[in-house]
């Protein structure tokens, strides 16, 4: 029982290797995967996966590096793609500031945050947020327009106390194979503080494999070295961590 709650199997790094990288997952033991879409293009492309293969599911949305202001056609799209039961967020959203140094492409940024997070608001959907190196004005929009919104902050990089307060809003924090990095830095530190109820187990493949694959592409059957790491940080057994991390993101994200 392990899920990897977010994924990119839709990626060009595994053209023509679908099937295999499926089929690998369900070797390992995963019982579900969840592809986020980056552009509207991506969005779809997880949608079509999701409908093809069982252990697959979806978010729709358009990720910060990709962002522009988004019409009615585009969300309306979104909305549209939403109804399917194998779509269960919207995402991947949020700022990235580490790419965007200019001003006014970091306020459409914050626009088209803005615009998708009411779009979940109207549609009654979790969201799944990127963010980084732009914790302050991405928890300002979350407290201000994120309110009842439930969602996850995924590849979580911020403080223990942005942790305890998305913590406090209901929220869960996504990690991934940093956390197994020798430079891990805080993070490790963070999943000790944090409740393992409040944890989901990632492994944005086909970037960041987490040890011993570091180095390689990654792939949703690495998820497992996550959650062992997640194990021997928080000393309970891998079995524990794969129970509940998979049945914080089946609340989460309504998988059945």
């Amino acid at each position: 029982m392990l899920i990897d709650t977010h994924a990119h199997v839709n990626s060009e790094k595994f053209a023509g290797e679908t099937e295999l990288i499926i089929e690998n997952a369900e070797r390992a033991g995963l019982d579900a995967i969840i592809n986020f879409g980056d552009t509207m293009e991506a969005s779809f492309e997880c949608l079509q996966l999701a409908r093809k293969y069982d252990i697959c599911y979806a978010g729709v949305g358009v990720h910060p590096e990709e962002a522009f202001l988004l019409g009615d056609e585009e969300l309306a799209r979104l909305a549209e793609w939403s109804k399917d039961p194998k779509v269960v967020a919207i995402g991947e959203i949020g700022l990235d500031y580490y790419w965007e140094k200019d001003q006014d492409k970091r306020q459409l940024q914050r626009t088209v945050f803005i615009q998708q997070l009411d779009l979940a608001r109207q549609l009654g959907m979790p969201v799944c947020v990127h963010n980084r190196d732009a914790h302050g004005d991405t928890m300002n929009i979350l407290r201000k327009e994120g309110k009842g919104i439930p969602g996850v902050m995924h590849c979580f990089s911020g403080s223990l106390e942005i942790a305890r307060e998305l913590v406090d809003m209901g929220w869960y924090i996504g990690v991934d194979g940093p956390l197994t990095f020798k430079n891990a830095a805080k993070l490790p530190e963070i999943v000790k503080a944090i409740p393992l109820e409040r944890i989901l187990v990632e492994t944005d493949c086909p970037y960041m494999a987490p040890v011993p694959m570091r180095g390689k592409r990654n792939e949703p059957a690495f998820v497992a070295f996550v959650a062992e790491k997640l194990a021997e940080l928080k000393g309970v057994s891998s079995e524990t961590v794969c129970r509940q991390t998979s049945l914080n993101a089946k609340v989460l994200y309504g998988i059945v």
